[in-house]
């Protein structure tokens, strides 16, 4: 039982780098600044939309790895309860 708790408390810290990771990485990218007296043209607004979408998407995975962790941590407790009803 317990290399059950190191492998569920290995993968919840794992799970936690990746998620610090991607939220690092999603809020590393800037979108470069557009003056009021320059004029938008398409290259412009794509650029936009890219930067938008590439930070929705590593926003997403993050969220996704911040889920695992505390499923990998929700197991370890339920099995840290259970253990001690099982006969050994």
């Amino acid at each position: 039982m317990s290399a059950l708790f190191v492998v569920l408390d290995l993968a919840a810290i794992a799970a936690s780098f990746v998620a610090a990771a991607l939220w690092y990485r999603a809020g590393s990218g800037t979108v470069r600044r557009i003056s009021r007296f320059e004029t938008l043209d398409h290259a412009d607004l794509n650029r936009m939309v890219v930067a938008m979408n590439r930070a929705a998407i590593l926003n997403r995975r993050a969220a996704l790895a911040s889920a695992a962790a505390a499923i990998c941590f929700a197991l370890r407790f339920a099995a840290s309860l259970a253990a001690p009803a099982l006969p050994i």
